[in-house]
């Protein structure tokens, strides 16, 4: 196949690992987002108060910061191929708890422990950055990232109907159970089928594993203070589900988890220190440093692309409902499919965004988008139910594809930074979409959906700041081969 074109058609070669791995991250969002079409037909059957559902809807996302460090240090260790398998048949035994959970604390536990599957993101990042040339991983990581989010949107579109088709009181728990089902059968296949890197390929390890190695005592205090958001994050889920919240917690649950959360954080720091000391000791040549300012920057980048979709999406049907059903009459399905608009974007916005940054530049490409997206937020803002509903369509699609592009162009830079730690960076860089979700949502709780379109618009102009301090990735980057030998790896 030639360097400079993809052959989407093509199942054999490093075409077959993009679809084969797009497929394993499309099966883990349909698996992770399985509840929320049915959340309504779950809370009657079972008789939750509305308290009860957002506190379902929080624990989702709470476990998928930690999980995605975690995934990114075990795919660098373990490979892609063991972690996206592992990880898949693992996410469907909370799955079948879900599906088959006859109380709202066992509900809550299930949904808690589903949030790992959100992590299997990650796994694929390192897995196409193994096998498609830097001119093409733009697109490819598009490719992946965007059909693989689409698993959300499709959960939404075929999950309500296979509950009917099943029928009866508990169609839900059989049309929930159905998708762990898939996810167990296609761990075995995903297993047999890829391989980590192409024949002859090296695949590069870290030195240490628990942490990402820096190449300057700066970037090592950089690296801890850019730790902090995530473990702050956890901090504000866990207010939410305390007394203070929802009331899911007690005071004195939520005061041992905030203590856990602390230490951890402390735990963290001192791994990083120690996966980092001895070798900062030693001088370091030019050629082997990289700068984590790429990857602090790639994390804001992400925090308001992604961050701010998981958001949106989360709020758009109602929003929509709240402001034009006096108006103009829609109802709650209209509203609905009104805002999947949002999420359908994904499709052609992320690989688009990646194709534009391979082709034009990743800098130029991400500044771009950046600003797209805030002139689109800024816009959602400016929405009056005296508005044409179709108008506010084409609107949302047009902001979203900024968004989305965005983040095509965020990972079409991750796995140029550092080759051995990619899946670290990419888990990293993925927690900061998690963080953007519960910030901007937190900020939802307080203000108007206009405020909180113009707080996010206002956000992406301070991340375009940061983004004029990333370094276009160019020339080579080095990793060092098990045998001492040195191998040079194109970046442009």
């Amino acid at each position: 196949m030639s360097s400079q074109a993809l052959n989407f058609f093509s199942f054999s070669g490093r075409m077959k690992i993009l679809h084969t791995t797009w497929i394993a991250f499309f099966i883990s969002f349909v698996v992770w987002f399985s509840y929320a079409p049915l959340m309504l037909v779950i809370a009657d059957n079972l008789g939750m108060s509305k308290a009860e559902i957002k506190t379902i809807l929080i624990l989702n996302v709470a476990l998928t910061i930690p999980a995605r460090i975690i995934i990114g240090i075990l795919v660098d260790k373990f490979g892609p191929k063991r972690t996206f398998s592992i990880l898949l048949a693992l996410g469907s035994l909370p799955t079948f708890m879900f599906a088959f959970a006859e109380s709202f604390e066992q509900l809550a536990l299930a949904r808690f422990l589903s949030g790992f599957v959100g992590a299997g993101f990650v796994i694929g990042i390192r897995m196409v950055g193994e096998w498609f040339p830097a001119k093409q991983v733009g697109i490819a990581e598009g490719i992946y990232g965007g059909w693989g989010n689409f698993g959300s949107a499709a959960a939404a579109m075929t999950l309500p109907t296979l509950a009917l088709m099943y029928g009866g009181p508990d169609g839900w728990r059989y049309a929930i159970a159905s998708t762990g089902v898939v996810a167990l059968i296609y761990s075995v296949i995903y297993f047999f089928s890829v391989t980590d890197t192409p024949k002859g390929s090296t695949y590069f390890k870290p030195k240490k594993a628990g942490a990402m190695e820096v190449t300057s005592i700066w970037d090592l205090f950089f690296y801890i203070l850019m730790t902090i958001p995530l473990y702050a994050t956890l901090t504000l889920l866990t207010w939410k589900l305390s007394p203070a919240g929802v009331s899911l917690l007690s005071d004195f649950a939520a005061v041992l988890i905030y203590a856990g959360i602390w230490l951890l954080f402390f735990y963290n720091v001192y791994k990083i220190v120690h996966v980092n000391e001895e070798h900062l000791m030693q001088p370091i040549e030019e050629i082997h440093k990289y700068k984590f300012k790429q990857v602090a920057i790639l994390d804001l980048a992400y925090l308001i692309t992604f961050g701010s979709e998981l958001a949106v999406v989360s709020m758009l049907p109602m929003f929509f409902y709240e402001t034009f059903h006096e108006s103009q009459g829609i109802t709650l399905v209209q509203a609905g499919l009104a805002a999947s608009g949002f999420a359908f974007m994904n499709l052609i916005a992320r690989p688009g965004g990646g194709w534009i940054s391979d082709k034009f530049g990743r800098k130029l490409s991400l500044s771009i988008f950046i600003v797209g997206l805030s002139i689109g937020y800024y816009c959602l803002s400016l929405i009056t139910s005296d508005w044409p509903i179709y108008e506010v369509i084409m609107l949302t699609m047009g902001c979203s594809f900024f968004v989305q592009a965005g983040e095509g162009a965020v990972f079409a830079m991750v796995p140029l930074i550092k080759r051995r730690m990619t899946g670290q960076i990419a888990g990293m860089v993925g927690a900061y979409g998690n963080v953007g979700a519960v910030l901007f949502l937190t900020v939802l709780s307080f203000v108007s959906p206009s405020v909180f379109f113009t707080v996010i618009a206002a956000g992406a102009i301070i991340v375009l700041v940061a983004v004029q301090f990333i370094d276009e990735p160019k020339g080579h980057m080095v990793e060092v081969q098990e045998d001492g030998s040195v191998e040079m790896i194109e970046l442009d």
